[in-house]
């Protein structure tokens, strides 16, 4: 089956947004963005924002590389079910997170991520329900 030409800016625009959300907690390592204003403004200290922030930058890696082997830009390394078992524990994961971006404290996460992880959890479920095979375009 080849992949639907609906299908490919889906994935397109998923990994998009991981880039940009990577720039992003990139900035707030520079210190270009405060870190108040994530992680519900919980964080104290520079140390505790720079171990929170690399994490996060490594999950999304993590997350662009299987999307690269969901749409096949990437050979496989994992089977189809395993890459849909990591994707369905992401799709949770960002409905859990616009679930706790809802009761955030600050405003900027209430408006700015609230609807990014609702956007990527939807575009997530729409991603692993589709069979993929090798792009030729």
């Amino acid at each position: 089956m080849m992949i639907e030409k609906s299908q490919k800016p889906i994935l397109k625009i998923m990994i998009g947004l991981l880039i940009t959300v990577i720039l992003f907690h990139i900035s707030i390592i520079a210190q270009i963005i405060p870190y108040n204003v994530v992680w519900a403004g919980k964080m104290k200290t520079v140390k505790e924002m720079r171990v929170f922030e690399t994490a996060s930058i490594l999950i999304n890696i993590f997350l662009v590389f299987i999307l690269l082997i969901k749409g096949r830009y990437l050979k496989p390394t994992f089977s189809e079910k395993i890459l849909n078992g990591i994707l369905w524990l992401f799709v949770f994961v960002f409905v859990i997170n616009t679930i706790g971006n809802l009761l955030a404290k600050t405003l900027f996460e209430k408006a700015v991520f609230t609807p990014l992880t609702l956007i990527s959890a939807i575009l997530l479920w729409i991603i692993v329900r589709t069979k993929y095979e090798a792009i030729n375009t």
